[in-house]
């Protein structure tokens, strides 16, 4: 299966379109239960998650791949690499695991500030001592992995890929990755729930964009299929991603997009892309 669970809604209230908070514990039971029927087999969280991690160790992650993610070491920290084995060792802690399957940098542009090269010794330290199987970054946009593989040939980038946003693809990037056994996960596949919505509820602030709503939600209406399948089917048509990480808020959501799996066979979309970043970078709705 190459869904990965997405895990941030279990530690913080995220994603334009989540109404109902963070998931419960008994919730977060109830998602992993249909993982496991599924054959999702990865989970993806961080250190950043707000109690994600701890709500996870709670439930149990037997028998899953999970990946984690370091947050940006703090200005007073002394020892880069003593704090960063300290942080993964701790993360091990709440997850009850003994090793992770992949570790990757939230913030890869601290790898070009002073305290670079030994935020990469630690994570290369890491991997050799089996406590981490992969190293990696995750990404806000493909622009930034010319310098990132300049300076370490890592294992595994996260990157954001969406019918709106396929810079992944239309750089030449998921190609350059596969010819470098680089495992890719991609984020986001929803725009963060943006376009799951139906077109009367997106939100004023996103007027400025209304053709591409109009053509999404025709195409949608015109070839009979949801918008969780199509974006879904969008992502995983591109067979050099991996895992499309997917979060979700309850044990409906995860079977509805399991069930829309099942039998998909679209295979032309919509040309919606868009470069603007005010757009496709949820970082920046807060100004528009």
């Amino acid at each position: 299966m190459r869904i990965a669970l997405g895990t941030v809604q279990f530690g913080l209230n995220y994603g334009i379109a989540n109404s109902v908070g963070k998931v419960s514990l008994a919730g977060v039971k109830e998602i992993l239960s249909v993982c496991k029927v599924a054959g999702i087999d990865m989970i993806d969280t961080a250190m950043a998650y707000g109690e994600s991690e701890l709500c996870l160790g709670r439930v149990g992650v037997e028998g899953f791949d999970v990946v984690t993610k370091i947050p940006s070491v703090p200005v007073d920290c002394i020892d880069v690499v003593e704090w960063i084995t300290g942080q993964v060792h701790d993360s091990m802690t709440r997850l009850h695991v003994e090793t992770i399957y992949g570790l990757m940098l939230h913030r890869p542009d601290e790898l070009f500030s002073l305290r670079g090269e030994e935020i990469l010794k630690a994570l290369k330290g890491l991997k050799k001592t089996g406590l981490v199987k992969k190293i990696g970054v995750s990404v806000y946009s493909p622009d930034e992995l010319e310098d990132l593989f300049a300076l370490h040939d890592f294992d595994i980038v996260q990157c954001p890929f969406n019918i709106i946003d396929n810079r992944l693809v239309t750089t030449g990037w998921l190609d350059r990755l596969k010819a470098l056994d680089v495992e890719v996960h991609v984020r986001s596949s929803f725009l963060q729930g943006l376009l799951l919505m139906s077109r009367d509820k997106i939100p004023k602030q996103f007027k400025a964009w209304d053709f591409l709503w109009d053509q999404w939600h025709q195409w949608i209406k015109d070839n009979e299929v949801s918008a969780v399948e199509a974006c879904l089917a969008y992502a995983l048509y591109n067979v050099g991603i991996d895992k499309v990480v997917v979060g979700v808020d309850s044990k409906i959501q995860l079977e509805q997009i399991v069930f829309s799996l099942e039998g998909s066979n679209i295979e032309s979309f919509p040309d919606i892309s868009s470069l603007d970043s005010n757009l496709i970078n949820p970082n920046n709705w807060d100004i528009i």
